[in-house]
């Protein structure tokens, strides 16, 4: 069950300022959890604490960072059900999927507390001509100094600790915003990193309004600024951002290629899951389903069957795939585009009710490429099938999309694979599985409007990072 308040954190510290915030179950709908929003001098106060905490975090000790972070891995260990359970009820997530991204959230934390120990630079020889002979370089990484994170409402656990736990291991204090929807599990997240020896301004998680927002994007003491979000909101953000790095983690509505020499059954199984996981609103979940001619009926039949076996309903059951989305009115929305693409010729296979915040698992085909359902990013349980002739095809099918994050390829032949490998604009193509698939020390980000950067631990600290030279001349 989760607490009656929260606070947020300023500076290391808990501040019980208001219960301005209701953090709703999104299964019963009724207020769950009252938490602190943050004014926007409250934000103002805690950029500059963070600030005043660059020079301590810079040259705390790599071990005493690990020890942090080895501290945060011990705690969520211990709090694991407790995690899970209030995933479960502030964002709707079936509670097998609130399990699975308590156990990235641990692995995040560790990945970061292996790698804070062996973040290094380079030696570098210079005499490759008699101007530069005698002369040698080495590198080093040094951090950017604060930074701001805003995070979605989707993955409140993960999508933080990819942001935060290389902040740690790299040396950068932090300021964070979660989502206003899904607060608490960063929230968590600060009352771990509360019972460590952070330095004073270390770290800040202070849930606001929007309009108080400004300062995570625009203050230019920050010196990086790293959100996961919308397209629309995040392009827009960078706009705004000024000189400070950007890394813009954003939507997707990723394709899968199912080959004919694909295994069907485990291609099945893996896309029913790709597609509604934690009721699709994943922005690496298959949306666009492209299988070869040859096999298209077969497949078709298989994954409607299994489509219709999954069970909908309340989140905190142990048998329940699908999970209410985060509003009704994202349910809506999506009741509304699959309407439109029946009007257009489309055809239901399989779902397509709704019951308030719920929609059940949805499949269609024939759908025309300018739907909504086809072109924009659906973010739920919908999925469109379409054949192909040739890989070649298939390959340019994916590319036509405006967004490229990752790609899923079901074939077992290595050209192909290597070929999509080569001609796919995404930042990630998954051999053998579904685009939805990731390991937290992978490079993973997009291309197009899909972001910009990467995170996965090392990849991310490097963008919270420098390179600093120093030249020596042997006299």
């Amino acid at each position: 069950m989760l607490k009656e308040t929260y606070p947020y954190y300023l500076a290391n510290r808990a501040v019980f300022a208001n219960t301005d915030l209701a953090v709703t179950d999104k299964f019963t709908g009724k207020v769950a959890a009252r938490v602190a929003l943050a004014e926007e001098q409250v934000i103002d106060q805690a950029i500059g604490l963070a600030v005043a905490a660059e020079k301590p975090m810079r040259t705390m000790a790599s071990y005493r960072r690990q020890q942090i972070l080895q501290h945060c891995v011990d705690r969520f260990s211990v709090r694991a059900e407790e995690l899970a359970r209030a995933l479960c009820i502030e964002a709707g997530k079936p509670i097998r999927d609130s399990r699975g991204e308590v156990a990235r959230l641990i692995e995040t934390f560790k990945i970061a507390a292996e790698e804070a120990v062996r973040f290094g630079g380079e030696f570098m020889p210079l005499d490759r001509s008699p101007r530069t002979a005698g002369y040698i370089s080495v590198s080093k990484r040094v951090p950017v100094g604060a930074c701001s994170f805003i995070t979605p409402f989707n993955f409140p656990l993960n999508l933080a600790a990819h942001k935060v736990a290389p902040a740690i291991a790299a040396g950068c204090p932090f300021v964070l915003k979660p989502a206003s929807l899904t607060p608490i599990g960063a929230l968590i997240i600060g009352e771990t990193l509360a019972e460590t020896d952070l330095p004073a301004g270390a770290f800040s998680i202070l849930p606001c309004r929007r309009e108080g927002a400004r300062l995570f994007t625009e203050d230019e003491r920050l010196k990086l600024l790293s959100f996961t979000g919308s397209p629309e909101v995040g392009w827009q953000l960078k706009k705004m951002a000024g000189r400070k790095k950007v890394v813009l983690e954003l939507g997707g509505n990723a394709a899968c290629i199912v080959d004919e020499d694909a295994d069907l059954d485990e291609a099945v199984a893996r896309i029913i899951i790709g597609a509604f996981y934690q009721s699709g609103q994943s922005c690496i979940g298959v949306q666009r389903i492209m299988v070869h001619e040859r096999i298209y009926d077969t497949f078709k039949e298989r994954l409607v069957a299994a489509a219709e076996k999954l069970k909908m309903g309340d989140p905190g059951d142990e048998e329940t795939f699908i999970g209410p989305l985060i509003s009704e009115k994202e349910a809506m929305r999506l009741e509304q585009w699959i309407a439109e693409a029946l009007t257009a010729g489309a055809k239901l296979l399989c779902g397509g009710r709704r019951q308030g915040a719920f929609l059940t698992a949805t499949l269609l085909e024939q759908v025309p490429k300018k739907e909504k359902i086809c072109r924009l990013e659906a973010f739920g349980p919908v999925a469109v099938l379409s054949s192909f002739a040739s890989f070649a095809a298939a390959l340019a099918e994916v590319n036509g999309s405006r967004f490229g994050l990752q790609a899923g390829i079901f074939t077992r032949d290595l050209y192909k694979a290597h070929q999509a490998w080569n001609e796919l604009e995404v930042g990630g193509v998954i051999i053998g599985d579904i685009p939805s698939w990731r390991a937290d020390q992978m490079p993973y980000g997009g291309v197009k409007d899909s972001g910009l950067g990467r995170e996965g631990i090392r990849y991310a600290m490097e963008d919270m990072s420098e390179i600093r030279l120093m030249v020596i001349r042997n006299g």
